[in-house]
């Protein structure tokens, strides 16, 4: 195995067994699996939408809004059915599942097309890779609000409406400014940690 696929693969590999030991109520193998192939897929009809919708780099902030999308719309109508999804903490799992299934294949067409493979999948390593992660997380959190706390489309729409707001906020400075994509992101990051810490608590209170 060479440097370079060990670099595409390596992280986001690392924050879903991350995720998944996270949990305290493990999830089926199979549907951990299947669930991180169908964020895969997801990139089809995503390279499609954005090559349609997205004119060029300048507009690429779209992309948070097709692709995150996308990933709702799995959760909705392939995880939200699912009898092993019966817990808010479930609903972070498989979100951060999806997303880093799409980041994964994303990573293959972004670095294997550069001129400079190991620097771009370094440097996504430390910048998409995590952006499509927390993204995962946060659409997990207010979706698993929606579905085990109270039924309020609120936490549907902030699902969703989060989850494209700082992909989207992501994109547009990554073509305008660094810095303050720099900025968006570690603001991501802490948000989606504070959620992942309050599930991790109530599960632990549970098991007390």
């Amino acid at each position: 195995m060479n440097l370079t696929l060990i670099l595409t693969v390596a992280p986001p590999l690392l924050i879903v067994a991350y995720i998944i030991k996270a949990d305290k109520f493990p999830e089926p193998t199979g549907l951990c699996i299947s669930t991180f192939l169908l964020g895969c897929l997801l990139c089809i009809p995503a390279a499609s939408l954005n090559s349609y919708f997205i004119p060029d780099l300048s507009y690429a902030y779209l992309a948070g809004f097709t692709e995150e999308t996308l990933k709702f719309a799995a959760i909705y109508f392939y995880i939200r059915k699912k009898t092993d999804f019966d817990e808010p903490m479930d609903a972070i799992v498989y979100g951060t599942l999806i997303s880093l299934g799409f980041a994964t294949l994303e990573n293959f067409q972004y670095v294997y097309s550069a001129g400079n493979p190991d620097f771009i999948a370094t440097l996504r390593a430390f910048t998409a890779i995590p952006l499509h992660a927390c993204c995962g997380v946060i659409m997990g959190y207010y979706f698993g609000l929606y579905m085990f706390k109270d039924k309020n489309r609120l936490n549907l729409f902030k699902s969703l409406f989060l989850a494209i707001a700082f992909h989207a906020s992501y994109n547009y400075f990554a073509t305008r400014n660094v810095l303050l994509m720099f900025f968006v992101l570690i603001v991501l990051i802490m948000f989606a940690k504070k959620l992942h810490k309050l599930l991790k608590a109530e599960q632990l209170s549970k098991q007390s």
